[in-house]
């Protein structure tokens, strides 16, 4: 069945969540990827950012306003195609010090580095994997675009704040607490390999 959460996110409910869990998301979420993650660290998000959820990927849009070029337009006329994670080893660099602002979750997929881990355990945040190849099915939970943010930097760079319902299904990969996923299956294989060679 899984575990419904809302934005905005408490760390009360962070704290509920542990390593395995299947989650989905109703509320909003706001997709970054690498260079939306830089800009954010040289001038500050453009929107607020605590307690929010970052969606590391980069949609497909159908814009129909092809000449507003104003990027927080309330009338924007956009679609969302498709919309599946990026790999979150790009944002490596950044999501330490964009979490210590206050971001609550992470979305994406691959797993992060340790700094990264500790980061969610400062902030008491988590990492959400999504699933590779599943855009048209996550696309289909999403309610409308409510707003784009550094349209300059292009339609997947952009930052497109998105409200969503069900969104999902998501793992909680790394979690508050240091559980990792990603470095318990590494530990597995690794035991394997040395029984295997007894």
């Amino acid at each position: 069945m899984g575990i419904e959460i809302k934005t905005p996110l408490s760390e009360e409910k962070i704290a509920d969540l542990t390593a395995g869990d299947v989650v989905y998301i109703s509320g909003t979420i706001f997709t970054a990827r690498d260079r939306a993650h830089s800009r954010i660290l040289e001038e500050g998000a453009p929107y607020d950012i605590k307690g929010s959820i970052i969606f590391h990927a980069g949609p497909i849009i159908q814009m129909n306003d092809q000449n507003s070029e104003n990027t927080n337009s309330k009338k924007l006329d956009a679609k969302m195609v498709a919309v599946g994670p990026t790999t979150s080893t790009r944002m490596n660099p950044f999501q330490p010090q964009v979490l210590d602002k206050g971001v609550k979750a992470i979305i994406g997929k691959g797993g992060m580095d340790e700094r990264t881990s500790k980061a969610l355990m400062r902030n008491k945040s988590v990492y959400l994997a999504a699933v590779g190849g599943c855009a048209a099915l996550y696309v289909n939970t999403i309610k409308k675009i409510k707003n784009v943010y550094w349209i300059d930097l292009g339609v997947p760079e952009a930052i497109w704040e998105i409200e969503v319902e069900k969104f999902g299904p998501l793992v909680v990969a790394m979690d508050s607490k240091g559980a990792n996923l990603y470095e318990d299956i590494k530990r597995t294989v690794a035991s394997r390999k040395i029984n295997k060679n007894k």
